[in-house]
């Protein structure tokens, strides 16, 4: 059942009564400008059914400052333990990372394997995003993959919704064994390794998705998430929130959603892209409440 507005905006209301105004408001939908870490502070507990977010990589990005190792992995503690504090019991944490240079050990040490003793979750499964094109190299291969790391709060009882995500591209959907097929009429399972396109920019290669932030989700990635590992109604959270594909893709899946971002040009850059989404929201639905009446 699809929830209604006035229910997906009663998970927010919880929200505004602590963080005050948000940046932007929106049915299901608030927005707020601050520092993750205080923000995770001041919310309640267990008040998230899941998080999903992509933490800066501490590369010498454009919206970042780059600190030592040690400073970036006690900054990371720090919001590590807001995030656990605000999953629910049932909830799930869903972290992507890239790599770093650990001077003196490795030049692209997957940031996982540096902060595997700060998570104070319980890690389900390692998720490889195959992403394609990327940046080519000489003296080294490729690089064309991120890591998703699954977390739960309880691995005897979490959300984990198979059939919403099966793939369908199945070579042999018809193939029996004792007269029962083999495969799943839905599909098979994804495994754990996706392949997914990057957002890409450029001139005759840009995504049609793509905005002015600089290291921006695939829908298609966060979808497949927020369908496995939430259900509709549900409250998702996303603490570095960026130019806002977790927000779009919990409020066209029904989902109540929270975002935090720091930077002022990206809750800006998501108001506007949050705003088209809505009313692409509302004209499909109109469509189909005007094809069920006939």
């Amino acid at each position: 059942m699809t929830p209604s507005l006035a229910d997906l905006d009663g998970k927010i209301d919880g929200f505004t009564s602590l963080l005050g105004k948000p940046a932007i408001r929106l049915p299901g939908v608030a927005i707020y400008r601050g520092d993750c870490v205080e923000a995770l502070s001041e919310l309640r507990e267990s008040c998230a059914d899941l998080v999903v977010t992509s933490p800066p990589y501490n590369i010498g990005k454009e919206y970042e400052s780059k600190c030592s190792v040690e400073g970036y992995a006690a900054w990371c503690a720090l919001w590590l333990r807001g995030i656990r504090r605000v999953v629910a019991p049932q909830g799930a944490f869903w972290l992507n990372l890239g790599y770093f240079e650990v001077p003196g050990r490795g030049r692209a040490i997957p940031i996982p394997y540096v902060i595997w003793n700060l998570v104070p979750f319980y890690l389900m499964q390692e998720v490889v995003w195959n992403y394609g094109a990327g940046v080519a190299s000489r003296r080294s291969f490729s690089p064309r993959n991120e890591k998703f790391l699954w977390y739960v709060s309880d691995p005897s009882e979490y959300v984990f919704n198979l059939d919403a995500v099966r793939d369908t591209n199945v070579k042999y959907p018809n193939q029996r064994k004792n007269g029962r097929l083999r495969c799943n009429p839905l599909g098979k399972n994804p495994s754990d390794v996706w392949q997914f396109s990057k957002v890409t920019s450029g001139a005759d290669r840009s995504s049609p998705e793509r905005t002015a932030h600089p290291a921006q989700f695939p829908v298609a990635v966060i979808e497949r998430i927020v369908r496995a590992c939430s259900n509709v109604g549900d409250l998702i959270l996303d603490p570095f929130m960026g130019s806002g594909t977790v927000a779009e893709v919990a409020m066209r899946l029904g989902r109540a959603v929270v975002g935090i971002e720091i930077d002022a040009r990206y809750v800006e850059l998501a108001r506007g892209r949050l705003r088209r989404a809505r009313e692409v929201l509302i004209a499909e639905q109109a469509q189909g409440r005007l094809f069920s009446l006939e």
